[in-house]
């Protein structure tokens, strides 16, 4: 198992947020989190990522433990986080954030794993935009670099959080292409997005949350095809 998280409980001061969350990625999978706004999807990233620290539980990335860890050791240990926020640079071209994405230590990959050249040979509209400042490209340009210069960490374990935000269903739809690309080429993902369709169909397991609890687990097929999960938890 690549990730297996147990029964975390994560707060924001006083308020508890996280209600003994438990979940799993195996190797080469794309898992979605999928609950109405602030039911504590984010949160989990969060709690992965070591930017909230669970108050209990485990989160153990290939059985080494990462609750009190500081956020940039996770990455160092394989993980990419792109949220919500774009956070791109925008004075910097599309190549220099790119470059910025780059750990300052490599990576086990760092023979085979992203570059600028097959980062622009897997999304095209990046190599035509090497010199553009960030700032200068459209909603759905700046949340493909955004991915991009987390992949040039080469993580192992990608985290998205609602990467269709604010975007056309064209590029939506883009979006998600993307992602099937990266699972193709060996990444494992944890998925958060409000496109249920889009979702259900990229993921090969599908977490449901509620109030800061998981309520139902299965495949992306099985949440289509479940209306009362849909008409209780995800407002459809």
């Amino acid at each position: 198992m690549l990730l297996q998280i147990k029964n975390i409980n994560s707060y924001y001061g006083e308020s508890h947020v996280l209600h003994n969350v438990s979940l799993e990625v195996k190797n080469n999978q794309v898992v979605s989190i999928l609950g109405r706004n602030g039911v504590g999807k984010s949160t989990i990233l969060k709690s992965i990522m070591g930017i909230v620290t669970p108050r209990s539980g485990s989160i153990k990335f290939k059985n080494k433990e990462l609750v009190g860890k500081a956020p940039f050791r996770i990455a160092r240990n394989g993980l990419g986080y792109v949220p919500e926020e774009r956070r791109i640079f925008p004075g910097l071209t599309v190549r220099e954030n790119l470059i910025m994405g780059k750990k300052p230590n490599g990576s086990k990959k760092d023979s085979g794993g992203w570059s600028i050249s097959s980062i622009y040979d897997l999304f095209p509209v990046l190599g035509k935009r090497d010199k553009t400042l960030a700032a200068n490209l459209s909603g759905g340009e700046q949340q493909i670099l955004t991915l991009s210069r987390t992949l040039m960490g080469n993580p192992e374990l990608i985290l998205i959080d609602e990467p269709s935000e604010g975007l056309s269903p064209m590029m939506t739809k883009l979006i998600f292409d993307l992602i099937d690309n990266i699972h193709n080429n060996g990444m494992s993902v944890i998925l958060v997005d409000q496109n249920l369709y889009l979702t259900c169909n990229t993921a090969q397991k599908v977490y449901v949350i509620s109030k800061g609890e998981i309520v139902y687990s299965g495949t992306g097929k099985e949440v289509l095809e479940n209306k009362d999960i849909q008409a209780s938890y995800l407002a459809v």
